[in-house]
């Protein structure tokens, strides 16, 4: 069943391939996953290795073991990701989206730059910037409300960055380093929390008269190419109820 194309580790292919399946609805809450050793052999792989993909699936917070029954699969939201997440997932598998996820609502205008944006993108207060909006979803919802940040001098070397479409060909960020010829060589992440104000409302598609108290989660992040010049100013704002999680291999 594993995908010969897929450079990922098999035990990530097959907890993806679940995380979809759960993530499409096609195994709904309360539904079991095959046995570990069933999931051994229908996928050639060792009983090590598909217990490492269910291990993978219950850190997602997809699954749950239950003593003597199996694993079952649980109903909940999926975590956000980061801007920088979906570049290294882009990278990885060919796409930027999460398991079950999809994007709509893109939107695209030159704007002079509010001061933050500036300040992260290192150019001088209201300077033209070119402003890309999407939101990604799930079956559970909004995921995410994504804005791109995007010194206007690229719009003229690529003139899709400006329209308010999907990008073809790639992501924003692989389409300037092709036209520049500068890669993407480091980035900077924060993450924080904050409460909604009424436009975050408006932006998650929320009731602004209606504001919840709880926090969320707001990543942003920074790409700097080959040059030092700074790139893409990227914020992405949670929607209630996510959260946000990274994973990373321990080399002992």
């Amino acid at each position: 069943m594993s995908d010969q194309t897929d450079n990922r580790a098999p035990y990530e292919q097959i907890a993806a391939h679940y995380a979809d399946l759960i993530a499409s609805g096609e195994l709904g809450p309360g539904t079991l996953l095959p046995s570990i050793k069933s999931l051994a052999k229908d996928w050639k792989v060792s009983a090590a290795t598909a217990e490492k993909a269910i291990r993978k699936l219950r850190g997602e917070g997809l699954v749950r073991g239950i003593h003597g029954i199996g694993t079952e699969v649980l109903d909940r939201p999926s975590p956000m990701s980061s801007g920088s997440q979906r570049l290294d997932r882009g990278r990885r598998t060919g796409s930027s989206w999460g398991s079950g996820e999809r994007s709509d609502s893109h939107h695209a205008a030159v704007v002079p730059a509010p001061a933050d944006v500036a300040e992260a993108l290192d150019i001088a207060p209201a300077s033209q910037v070119i402003r890309r909006r999407r939101v990604y979803r799930d079956r559970h919802g909004i995921v995410a409300h994504s804005t791109s940040w995007i010194p206007a001098r690229y719009g003229q070397l690529i003139p899709q960055l400006a329209k308010s479409e999907r990008l073809t060909g790639g992501t924003s960020l692989q389409l300037i380093a092709q036209a520049t010829g500068r890669p993407i060589t480091h980035r900077v992440d924060t993450a924080s929390a904050r409460l909604l104000t009424p436009e975050d409302a408006e932006l998650l598609e929320l009731d602004p008269a209606r504001p919840l108290t709880d926090p969320v989660v707001v990543m942003t992040a920074k790409f700097v190419d080959s040059e030092g010049e700074v790139v893409e100013y990227g914020v992405d704002l949670g929607s209630p109820g996510r959260t946000w999680q990274t994973e990373s291999e321990v080399t002992q």
